[in-house]
C-alpha cells in the first residue's frame, strides 16, 4: 500500500449550490444542476466512497476497510467499523440553514448520530460570512420568541471571513454558512443534522424544507457565545483538536522541507487547499481540491515546487 487512495467525488444537489467545484476546482460537474456538496471520502450505508486508481480500484472504502482495515488504519483496527471521517466540498452559492448537529449525551435519545466538524475557507467572496454561535446576551427565552417572530438572524453571531480562515464548530454549535464560500468541510463520519430555520427558502421540489425545531432545542448549546475562527496566516498550525480528529495546515514550497510519514504511522487523510504537491516516494500528483487517504502501511513524502498548502487530518482511527 505505497500509493495514497483516491476516491470518485460523490456530487449532491443542493437548493443553495453553485457550479464553484466546476471554476475553482476544475471538475466536471453535471450540467445545469445546483452542485452543493461533493463527498469526497465518505463510508456510510447510504454513500460510499469508491477507490478511483490502483491496485484495488473499483472497492468502495467499506470493502476496503473489511479486507485490509489493519494495513489501513493500523493493527488495532476494527475492520467492521465504519470509517470515522467524513469529507466533503461545500459550494455556497446561497446561505445555508440555521442548524445544529447533535452532541453525543442526546444524539441516540433523537435517533441520530454526534456530529462535531470544521470549516476551512478556500474561497470567500467579498462580505461573504458565517454564522456561529449566539450574540452575547441572548437567552433561551430570547431564542425562542425570536423564532416565533421568525427574527433569528438577530441572535446569531456573525462573522466575516477570508480566504484560509478556518472555524471548529463541535457539536451543539448552532451555524450556518452564507452564501460566496468554497468550504472543505471536514467531520465525524454522521449525517444528521437539525434545521431550526430556513429563511422562508423552498428547496428543489418548490415545498418549504422540512424544519426540526424541537430537536434543534434540545441540542442547542446557549452557552455558545461568539465564537471565533482561526485567522488565515503564514506557516503551519493546528486548525482544530479533539477527541474525533486533528487538523493541521501545512505549508509546503521550494525552501521547506518535505512532508513525510513513515510506514507505520497513523492513517491520515491530506487535502490540498492551495497549488500543486508532488509525492517524492510514489511520482503522483495533487492538485487542488484533492483529498486521499495515506494508509498506516505506506511510506510517503509530499513537496512542491511552488508555494502550496495542505491540511492534514488525522488522530481519528483510534
Amino acid at each position: 500500500m505505497n500509493l495514497p487512495f483516491f476516491f470518485r467525488p460523490l456530487y449532491q444537489y443542493r437548493v443553495w449550490g453553485g457550479s464553484a467545484l466546476e471554476t475553482q476546482l476544475g471538475r466536471e460537474l453535471p450540467a445545469g444542476k445546483p452542485v452543493g456538496e461533493s463527498w469526497e471520502v465518505v463510508d456510510r450505508p447510504e454513500a460510499q466512497s469508491v477507490v478511483a486508481s490502483g491496485e484495488f480500484r473499483g472497492l468502495t472504502l467499506r470493502e476496503l476497510l473489511r479486507r485490509h482495515g489493519r494495513s489501513v488504519m493500523g493493527p488495532g483496527y476494527d475492520p467492521a467499523r465504519p470509517f470515522p471521517i467524513l469529507v466533503k466540498w461545500l459550494d455556497c452559492r446561497e446561505r445555508l440553514s440555521l442548524q445544529v448537529h447533535p452532541p453525543a449525551a442526546v444524539a441516540s435519545d433523537l435517533g441520530g448520530e454526534p456530529k462535531t466538524e470544521n470549516w476551512y475557507i478556500a474561497d470567500a467572496e467579498p462580505g461573504a460570512g458565517l454564522l456561529a454561535g449566539l450574540r452575547r446576551g441572548v437567552t433561551r427565552e430570547a431564542f425562542e420568541t425570536a423564532l416565533r417572530e421568525e427574527k433569528l438572524e438577530s441572535c446569531v453571531h456573525r462573522i466575516e471571513v477570508d480566504r484560509g480562515d478556518s472555524l471548529f464548530v463541535p457539536s451543539g454549535r448552532i451555524h450556518a454558512i452564507d452564501g460566496g464560500n468554497l468550504i472543505l468541510e471536514i467531520q465525524q463520519n454522521s449525517d444528521t443534522t437539525y434545521r431550526v430555520y430556513d429563511w422562508g427558502r423552498v428547496g428543489l421540489d418548490g415545498q418549504k424544507r422540512e424544519l426540526h425545531v424541537e430537536e434543534s432545542l434540545a441540542c442547542i448549546d446557549f452557552d455558545d457565545v461568539e465564537p471565533e475562527p482561526v485567522r488565515a496566516s503564514p506557516g503551519d498550525s493546528i486548525l482544530a483538536e479533539c477527541d474525533a480528529f486533528r487538523i493541521r495546515k501545512v505549508q509546503l514550497g521550494p525552501d521547506r522541507p518535505d512532508l513525510a510519514f513513515a510506514a507505520g504511522d497513523e492513517a491520515a487523510l491530506l487535502h490540498v487547499v492551495e497549488g500543486e504537491v508532488g509525492g517524492r516516494t510514489d511520482g503522483v500528483t495533487l492538485r487542488r481540491g484533492d483529498n486521499v487517504l495515506l494508509p498506516h502501511a505506506g511510506e510517503y513524502a509530499f513537496f512542491a515546487e511552488k508555494p502550496a498548502v495542505v491540511l492534514v487530518t488525522d488522530r481519528f482511527a483510534g
